[in-house]
């Protein structure tokens, strides 16, 4: 590999803390979760500092042994869980967070479940989500419930996931704390330029989920089976000309654009890859940011169908009002 300039091992927040810029993703771990404790243990032995998870993916427990059994301390990393969508009252926020581990960073999910008495999440008979429509709007409540949590010492820091530019102008109207973190999908397929360069102007962090390209389930991927970036054939090429691998390519192009990344992977020998990252140069840079407008944008994670509206929808703040107080499919 040619001699290129070293990337940043972290970001600066808005907080005075920093995020390492590259974490583990947990989301859609493989067998089950069954192999998220060895996963994360040995992610943090070689030497990664961030652990992304969230009470949604139903393997908190498993990231809080797997850190245990690394021997790393927890002063030393950067954990982030995610408020529950069904968890989504404001009075529900301080009970949702001792069910996950304690003095975890949270990251918050724009749209409400409708709840049960467990919090269990109701569905309609074709088994799609019923929504709260009015729960789903008031997430700027939510957002004070959580500043809470900072006040009590139980969090570090706050921040917003899958928040596009009008729902985080909304946020913006009340907030006390401002989000140290927005985490959304980017790649080299979807850039989301737009919303990284507002992150950036209101002093908000971005970080990638699904840096790689995604594939998640069916149900709120109308991509489902399409091939990804990591097969692209252009960065591949661009890959090849400095003896990189497709995937380090990618993490190091989000890095250039001032992004931290948490790519999953359980194989050993991917961890240590996805830190050994260096600099692109600027006309690499250029062929990959090309591929947005020749080959996408493609969007993995669009739940529109499945929650029955678009939360991404950058002219109205979606579930509107006058619609039903749930959503029926």
């Amino acid at each position: 590999m040619s001699k290129s300039l070293e990337l940043p091992r972290h970001f600066q927040l808005n907080n005075g803390r920093e995020i390492p810029s590259v974490g583990l993703g947990t989301f859609q771990s493989e067998a089950n979760n069954d192999r998220v404790r060895d996963v994360v243990s040995n992610a943090l032995k070689h030497g990664y500092r961030h652990i992304d998870t969230a009470a949604d993916y139903g393997n908190e427990k498993q990231v809080g042994e797997g850190i245990r059994d690394s021997g790393v301390l927890r002063e030393d990393m950067f954990v982030t869980t995610k408020l529950a969508n069904h968890w989504h009252e404001p009075g529900d926020v301080a009970r949702a967070l001792e069910t996950s581990l304690q003095n975890l960073q949270l990251d918050y999910v724009p749209y409400a479940y409708a709840t049960s008495q467990d919090h269990s999440k109701l569905r309609h008979a074709n088994g799609k989500p019923v929504i709260n429509v009015e729960l789903s709007r008031q997430y700027p409540a939510v957002w004070k419930a959580m500043e809470l949590m900072v006040d009590s010492g139980k969090v570090l820091a706050i921040g917003l996931s899958n928040f596009n530019i009008l729902k985080t102008k909304r946020i913006f109207e009340s907030a006390r704390i401002r989000p140290v973190v927005n985490q959304v999908e980017i790649h080299p397929y979807f850039a989301q330029t737009a919303l990284l360069d507002f992150c950036k102007s209101e002093g908000i962090h971005v970080t990638a989920h699904q840096p790689l390209g995604g594939n998640p389930l069916k149900v709120v991927n109308p991509q489902f089976g399409k091939p990804g970036p990591l097969a692209d054939a252009q960065i591949a090429r661009v890959a090849a000309t400095d003896g990189r691998s497709v995937a380090q390519t990618i993490l190091a192009w989000n890095l250039m654009r001032g992004v931290s990344v948490i790519p999953k992977t359980a194989r050993a020998e991917r961890l240590s890859e996805n830190l050994k990252l260096s600099a692109l140069q600027i006309e690499q840079m250029h062929k990959i940011n090309a591929l947005e407008s020749t080959v996408g944008p493609i969007r993995y994670l669009d739940p529109r169908e499945y929650v029955g509206f678009d939360v991404f929808d950058e002219d109205n703040d979606q579930p509107v009002v006058g619609l039903p107080k749930t959503s029926s499919q």
